[in-house]
């Protein structure tokens, strides 16, 4: 039998239950201070729409929530939820699991595309200029 997901072991119901404030308690520094001093507009606007598809989940349709918010801490009332993270040039999917909680949603849309380096091409050193086209 797997076991459950605990965060600071309390349950996701738990956490659920808790307010926001006894939740902020629970988490490290730099969430909880991001936190206490309050949400911001976007911030807001954000945790309107994620309810607004809690509301639609439950009823048994699909919703997404597009964001540029990526400085928005994950609660548990935002797990299961579909969230299109911004990462500068396109929108990442993201499905919020109970591991995330506490996180922050830019940590999981990567904003650069990792180098993979292959065979050098035409141009890119001195030598490569006598190197025959066939």
């Amino acid at each position: 039998m797997p076991r459950e997901f605990t965060y600071r072991s309390h349950t996701v119901d738990e956490l659920q239950s808790m307010s926001m404030d006894e939740f902020i308690r629970l988490l490290p520094s730099r969430q909880r201070r991001s936190l206490q001093r309050g949400l911001t507009h976007e911030q807001r606007i954000l945790l309107e729409n994620i309810r607004r598809a809690k509301k639609v989940l439950k009823e048994g349709g699909k919703a997404v929530v597009k964001t540029h918010t990526r400085d928005m801490v994950i609660l548990p009332e935002m797990v299961g939820v579909t969230i299109l993270v911004h990462n500068g040039k396109e929108f990442t999917a993201v499905e919020i699991a109970p591991e995330m909680i506490g996180h922050y949603l830019g940590e999981f849309a990567i904003t650069h595309k990792p180098v993979k380096h292959g065979s050098p091409g035409i141009g890119a050193s001195r030598s490569s200029m006598y190197v025959p086209l066939r």
